[in-house]
Order: C-alpha cells, then sequence, then structure tokens
C-alpha cells in the first residue's frame, strides 16, 4: 500500500513563501500547475505509446477487468465519470474488440461488461497506474492537504469561471 505524502515530505523546487511578490507567487504557482500538466500528458502520452489506445480507455479497461460483469453505470461511478463518457468509452471499446456485452440475469437491459483477450494483452503492455499519475498521486495525500486543495482549487475556479460539467471529463479526453 503506498503510504501517505504530507507537505513537509514532499520534493519543493523552490521555497514557497507569502513574502514574494505576487506576480513572482503567482509565476511560481503557475509553474507548478504547468508540471502537474505536463506529467499527466507524458503518462497518457507513454500509455498511449505502448498500448496504442488511450488513457481513459486503458483506465476503463483496467476497471473492468477488475470486476468482471460490471455495468456501465457502475464503470461510470468506478471512473467518476457521466454515464454518457463511460458508454462512449464502452462502445468504442466494443468496436475495437477489447469489451464484450452481454445481457444476462432476470432485467435483459442491463449490460454485463467483459474484458476479451486483446484487452488483457494492451493492460499487460500499458504503464500504470492506469487511472493516471495526477489521481494516484492525490490518493497519497493527507487529509488535511487534500482539504486545504479542494478549498483552494474550489476559489481558483471560482475565478475562472470554469464549466463545472468539464469535472466528469477524464483527464486523458483533455
Amino acid at each position: 500500500m503506498p503510504r501517505t505524502i504530507r507537505p513537509a515530505e514532499s520534493p519543493e523546487r523552490a521555497p514557497v513563501s507569502a513574502e514574494a511578490p505576487a506576480d513572482e507567487q503567482s509565476a511560481r504557482v503557475l509553474r507548478r500547475f504547468r508540471l502537474i500538466f505536463n506529467a499527466v500528458k507524458t503518462h497518457f502520452r507513454q500509455v498511449e505509446k505502448r498500448a496504442g489506445i488511450g488513457g481513459a480507455q486503458v483506465w476503463a479497461l483496467s476497471v473492468v477487468e477488475a470486476q468482471p460483469g460490471i455495468g456501465v453505470g457502475a464503470l461510470a461511478r468506478a471512473m467518476d465519470v457521466h454515464q454518457t463518457t463511460a458508454s462512449n468509452l464502452v462502445r468504442a471499446l466494443i468496436a475495437q474488440g477489447l469489451l464484450e456485452s452481454q445481457r444476462n440475469g432476470a432485467d435483459r437491459r442491463a449490460t454485463q461488461l467483459q474484458v476479451t483477450p486483446d484487452a488483457r494483452r494492451i493492460l499487460a503492455k500499458a504503464p500504470g497506474p492506469f487511472s493516471g499519475v495526477l489521481p494516484a498521486a492525490l490518493a497519497r495525500l493527507d487529509r488535511e492537504t487534500l482539504a486545504r486543495l479542494e478549498q483552494d482549487l474550489g476559489a481558483l475556479l471560482a475565478l475562472l469561471d470554469a464549466d463545472e460539467r468539464a469535472a466528469r471529463i477524464p483527464l486523458a479526453q483533455l
């Protein structure tokens, strides 16, 4: 199990100081966002290069492999995406022969998803973490740090007047 990272243990590229002029401080924060975005982008490029499919597709396959018989709604919840997004991922993966969809049981409307042998070969080649480096890193942070991040990012998002619907789009698809 990965250990929890506390801010004091985190590698710092530059000391954080509230004493610095605002333009220097905002430039340092901007550079940190660039580092985060580039780490995410680099990971998803590596996934696509090694696996031959996009990061969101690899993540979806990994969830189905871990939970054989999962439905589209449960897949959407597991990936924290809108059900339409999950449906589109599933449709594309079925078309590529990487997922199979079956209708078993009493409710014939509900589909159960299974990975194919080709999907297993792709997952074996894909670099982890399958959910992406940012969700994996966030999961390693302690609760206090996450609470501060959530609050501070909320203030930033309010200034950006961001579209809340984008919160359910996987980073690999941005």
